[in-house]
């Protein structure tokens, strides 16, 4: 994965991730198969911005039923990032 708009899919938007704003933290949804040194360069060649630390976790999809057939079906599962800026950086895209 050259590109860093192929790792970076998009940003996770709940209660929690605007918590830890205040703490400089960043959520964003990424590829599965992206590592944390590709997704350390693709948050700073974006944003412009220096990148301390990265978590990542990968969550299971839920298993929903369908209504029509009765059966069952899987939702997909996804990969998330928790990225740590420097001190005194931060993404313009959270600040509304």
């Amino acid at each position: 994965m050259q590109d860093p708009r192929d790792v970076i899919i998009e940003p996770i938007v709940s209660e929690k991730s605007y918590q830890m704003l205040e703490d400089g933290v960043y959520t964003f949804k990424v590829h599965p198969k992206s590592s944390k040194p590709e997704i350390r360069d693709a948050i700073e060649s974006i944003f412009g911005v220096t990148v301390t630390k990265v978590n990542t976790l990968n969550r299971k999809g839920k298993r929903t039923r369908n209504r029509r057939t009765g059966g069952w079906g899987k939702r997909a599962d996804t990969k998330r990032a928790l990225v740590t800026l420097a001190e005194g950086d931060s993404i313009e895209l959270f600040e509304v």
